[in-house]
């Protein structure tokens, strides 16, 4: 199971969506669009890869294709973990006593074969990120053999001897582990190679990538920051070193008080604030700040630019801000002019698509330019910036804008579809890419296709599938409408915890 789903288009179940927070529906996207969109071509461009999936029928866990085709039976009590879904490595959980926190594990093959037979645990590395979105790391597993823990490949190739007392990821990056030996900690990549020694008692990273360098503490119980590339950027001197920096500049405490120093460790902002949540973009501008639980700017020679007069300020851009006053949003420059009025519950920026999304009370999206002109209203359903595009769901119809705010018609968007959702009369059906109906117009609700040419369709208030071709895999037999997500590969529907990414029958 890998970070993020693949699929083209999971279908939003509006009427659930109306009843969850906005935040979810915000994860729930992000997660999808980190993954991106895998076409049709690649399954066919003489590379024979299938795709996996964890699904659960009568309380027991097994593993089915991209088809819904069985591949291991579900006779397991634990979850099958698949790290990677397409490679066929999956993990199996059993004899778990829960008393004493004791079990047992085994990697099989897609012919039921049991895998590294050599060791006697065999687990994958799980993350998550601030948002407690799960993944797990890929193309490397972790391995224990008498008590110690090393990394393998997928292929079963060892990158890391078992020698360490504990492999864990560090939480919300990718390609990061934290190795212990002797009580010590140190950093390797998902290869295998070293990037910090263990000789650290605590390690945490600085920014959002394995690249941008690591907080460590030693022995003195001191605070300093090392590179990827083991450069020194702060000697271990400081009691506190926070998770913000830019510039060259960096967050952190000394004799109680936090303050902004250089890569040399002189001071730089030392007073006029009780903290420094974000170092601005632009080089040398300055700080957001935090005074008397208000948020302001400040230069980095201390002048201040913004009083401390939000609730909350997040840089959006290079000198734009989205704002916040009590339980609505707003958008100022660094001059503190209003751009966007504080109308809005929410309000995001896209970098790669350049555009705002707002939201109000009800979920409706306001789609704006970087002049904060609202070009497109309507529900966002997606925003898919490798393929540069958004969806929105305007008056029950779905409709795909490029990020010039260019209507775009499905078929061009959705160019390997064999079938396409239409609506005649209040109901739906499919049509092919010529316009001929293929699924005549029965259903009161039904999504695109997903990548592997499956599309859910309701009638009577009940959920079933049909493939590529518009042939029922499943007659309409599930209540769904208290999942988020709506999603079939072949009799198999989406599990409610998506989080989990999983497939179940009931």
């Amino acid at each position: 199971m890998s970070r993020g789903r693949r699929y083209e288009e999971p279908k939003l179940n509006i009427k659930k969506v109306f009843a969850v927070i906005l935040a979810i529906v915000v994860i729930v996207m992000s997660v999808f669009i980190i993954q991106g969109i895998f076409s049709k071509e690649e399954k066919t461009g003489g590379i024979t890869s299938k795709t996996y999936f964890a699904v659960y029928k009568d309380n027991k866990w097994g593993v089915i294709d991209e088809n819904g085709d069985t591949i291991i039976d579900p006779s397991y009590e634990e979850m099958i973990i698949i790290p990677n879904n397409k490679t066929d490595v999956f993990l199996c959980t059993y004899d778990v006593n829960y008393d004493t926190g004791e079990y047992s594990t085994k990697a099989l093959n897609s012919k039921n074969q049991e895998i590294f037979t050599e060791y006697n645990k065999v687990e994958a590395i799980a993350n998550n990120d601030e948002n407690q979105n799960l993944w797990y790391e890929e193309n490397v597993l972790k391995v224990q053999k008498d008590g110690k823990w090393g990394l393998i490949d997928d292929s079963g190739k060892e990158v890391l001897k078992t020698e360490y007392d504990s492999i864990e990821a560090i939480k919300g990056i990718k390609n990061a582990l934290l190795i212990q030996k002797d009580g010590k900690y140190g950093v390797a990549d998902d290869a295998g190679k070293i990037i910090l020694e263990p000789n650290y008692t605590e390690i945490t990273n600085l920014g959002e990538d394995n690249k941008a360098g690591y907080i460590v503490k030693d022995d003195s119980g001191l605070y300093g920051i090392i590179g990827y590339s083991k450069n020194v950027v702060l000697e271990n001197k400081y009691q506190e070193i926070e998770k913000v920096y830019g510039n060259d500049v960096y967050v952190v405490s000394q004799d109680g008080k936090q303050k902004v120093v250089n890569a040399n460790g002189e001071d730089v902002l030392t007073e006029g604030f009780e903290e420094i949540s974000a170092i601005l973009k632009t080089k040398d501008q300055g700080v957001i700040y935090v005074s008397n639980g208000k948020y302001g700017v400040m230069t980095l020679s201390g002048e201040v630019k913004i009083e401390a007069q939000y609730d909350n300020l997040v840089e959006a851009k290079a000198g734009i801000f989205i704002a916040t006053k009590g339980d609505k949003r707003g958008i100022i420059d660094f001059n503190n002019n209003e751009k966007v009025p504080f109308n809005y519950n929410t309000i995001s920026y896209n970098e790669k698509g350049d555009i705002y999304i707002a939201e109000d009370e009800n979920i409706n999206s306001y789609i704006m330019n970087t002049d904060f002109e609202i070009k497109q209203t309507g529900i966002l359903i997606e925003i898919n910036t490798d393929a540069g595009y958004f969806e929105l769901r305007q008056n029950d119809e779905y409709a795909y804008y490029n990020f010039k705010f260019e209507k775009k018609d499905k078929k061009e968007i959705l160019n390997n579809h064999t079938l396409y959702l239409d609506k005649k009369d209040n109901q739906y059906g499919y049509v092919d890419k010529e316009g001929n109906v293929v699924v005549e117009y029965i259903y009161d609700d039904a999504t695109e296709q997903n990548e592997y040419g499956y599309a859910a369709v309701k009638k009577d208030g009940k959920w079933g599938a049909i493939n590529s071709k518009g042939e029922v895999v499943q007659e309409p037999k599930y209540n769904l409408d208290d999942y988020l997500m709506i999603d079939f590969i072949g009799k198999w529907h989406l599990g409610k915890d998506i989080n989990m990414n999983y497939y179940n029958q009931e």
